[in-house]
């Protein structure tokens, strides 16, 4: 019996739950927003610890014997050989990198080369690729960089009172694009090829390792990045993917071991427990529903939704390839949407409302399908994000994936899953867990929708998607 808490740090605020250690029961929570305005690019780490030090006023913490830390990730802190921060944090999707994402590409090689090192293709927001920035656009900081650590690493680390070992767990490390998730080690080289120098990187540690202990006698865990955090908080395990549906989307699972995607279709991260999770993103999901709604002249999501609900599935024939922004799955940069299907009876405001839904899901569903034709088992999908909530995707997202979705109550999961990986390097210390084993904390309370019925109604909306999709871009999907 105990109480532990979790931290987590996103781009705009720091949440601390305390949980209690046998159940993960929340018992009580802190909140405060970061001390920045906006969602800067560049960020003094120090609003971070302002930002938690605000959250765990009023006494949170009293009693409680250990911590875990969840961050943002892609964030990269570069110190001196003193410790000290060498400019701001870089942060975020920073879009300034794009160039420096397609040089670290051809210097590398080509994709497949990126995709055989460390499982993924850089992208603007990758630390790999804000080094390379930092060293084409700063070069007097890129030159002082001794030390290399992410949000998480650089918490823990202050935490504990800014010690001579630095560590991060294999989660948090697989997402910079110089760790390989195959290997499980760090790829230095990389560093160098992006920095034009090597650094000292933390150590990292196993999932149900303590990164140290505060002179007042806290254990500090590990620590991890928001996404592993929040599939920890969740309790996911084998058969289970994550749906997220933000502007963008992405579609994340729990396999046994990493995967290599030559195509770059699929990043291949590491989890907070010793598995892996494959993730593949598309470029469009809420951004299609918003746009649709304003082009109907509707005022919110839940208003396109209860129009969505007046059609039926299949649309009349509708079909909404929503590749607004172009397209990563599949990979289509300079492409647009494409509306299909127009008829006199499918030019109705209903049905363009539900091809907007379907074609988001089916976009998804084609995410998905990536996973599943690399053996990934999907015995159960997690839908997350506002948009989950809106009755026209909870009626079609069930027969569209072919597989039991579940939708949770919205609850801070990014923090739970930091708590009970806090719990886990407790009990592990106190010689009452298995390292291998986390503990086993209540499931997420959630609703459960089945496909049923609807199932073969779904796959034939999924085959119209299909045949649109090949007909516009032949040959461009190759799950």
């Amino acid at each position: 019996m105990g109480i532990v808490a979790g931290l987590d740090s996103s781009p705009e605020f720091t949440r601390i739950v305390v949980c209690d250690t046998d159940t993960g029961a929340v018992l009580r929570q802190g909140y405060a927003p970061h001390p920045v305005e906006g969602r800067p690019s560049d960020i003094d780490p120090q609003a971070w610890l302002l930002s938690l030090g605000e959250a765990a006023g009023g006494g949170l913490l009293e009693g409680v014997q250990a911590i875990g830390v969840s961050a943002q990730q892609n964030a990269v802190v570069p110190l001196d050989a003193q410790g000290n921060t060498v400019r701001p944090a870089l942060v975020g999707g920073d879009k300034r990198a794009q160039v420096a994402a397609a040089d670290l590409v051809d210097a590398l090689g080509g994709r497949e080369a990126w995709a055989q090192a460390v499982g993924c293709v850089p992208q603007a927001a990758q630390p790999v690729t804000k080094l390379r920035w930092l060293a084409k656009n700063e070069p007097e900081n890129a030159q002082r960089t001794a030390v290399l650590l992410q949000a998480h690493d650089w918490l823990v680390w202050q935490l504990l009172g800014r010690p001579l070992r630095r560590t991060t767990d294999r989660g948090g490390a697989s997402g910079t694009g110089y760790w390989s998730a195959a290997t499980g080690s760090w790829r230095p080289d990389l560093v160098e090829l992006a920095l034009g120098h090597q650094a000292v990187l933390p150590e990292v540690i196993g999932p149900s390792e303590a990164a140290g202990t505060t002179p007042e006698g806290l254990l500090i865990s590990a620590g991890t990045g928001e996404t592993m955090a929040a599939a920890f908080g969740l309790g996911l395990g084998l058969g289970d993917v994550v749906v997220s549906l933000g502007a963008s989307g992405s579609v994340m699972a729990v396999h046994p071991e990493a995967l290599a995607d030559q195509s770059g279709m699929i990043t291949s991260l590491a989890d907070a427990t010793g598995m892996h999770l494959p993730v593949v993103t598309t470029l469009n999901a809420v951004r299609a529903l918003r746009g649709t709604a304003e082009l109907l002249g509707l005022p919110d999501l839940e208003s396109l939704s209860d129009l969505a609900m007046k059609s039926t599935p299949g649309a009349h024939g509708l079909v909404l390839l929503p590749y607004l922004e172009g397209e990563r799955t599949p990979n289509l940069p300079h492409t647009a949407g494409t509306l299909a299907g127009l008829r006199r009876e499918s030019m109705k405001p209903e049905h363009l409302a539900r091809a907007a839904f379907e074609g988001m899901l089916c976009g998804l569903a084609d995410a998905l399908d990536v996973l599943r034709g690399r053996g990934v088992e999907v015995r159960r999908i997690f839908l997350l994000g506002a948009a989950a909530e809106l009755p026209a995707v909870q009626a079609s997202a069930p027969s569209l994936f072919g597989a039991q979705v579940v939708v949770p109550q919205p609850a801070d999961y990014a923090a739970i899953g930091a708590a009970r990986q806090a719990a886990w390097a407790l009990g592990v210390s106190q010689g009452g867990l298995d390292p291998r084993t986390p503990p086993a904390w209540q499931g997420a309370a959630a609703q459960v929708l089945e496909p049923g019925e609807e199932l073969a109604v779904g796959q034939a909306v999924r085959q119209q998607f299909t045949a649109v999709r090949e007909q516009t871009h032949p040959g461009a999907f190759r799950p």
